[in-house]
């Protein structure tokens, strides 16, 4: 069998799972969209069944950071 290609979701997904998060910017470098396209796909992943919090700047100027806080069940 042939391995899946990963997605930019994939990508985006992968990051919003690791311990700190992502940032809407960071998004952005890693996948090239604008910012509303990232944040549509925090959309569509909460559509989806992931609950993605947002965690604000704890400084003035830095950028508010985003999580997956738990998963989409797996629906039978």
């Amino acid at each position: 069998m042939t391995k899946r290609k990963q997605t930019k979701t994939d990508k985006v997904r992968a990051m919003l799972a690791r311990p700190e998060g992502t940032s809407i910017e960071a998004i952005c470098k890693a996948t090239g969209w604008q910012p509303h396209s990232a944040r549509a796909v925090l959309s569509g992943l909460r559509k989806a069944g992931y609950t993605v919090e947002r965690q604000t700047a704890l400084e003035k100027g830095s950028p508010s950071l985003y999580r997956i806080t738990a998963e989409a069940e797996a629906s039978e």
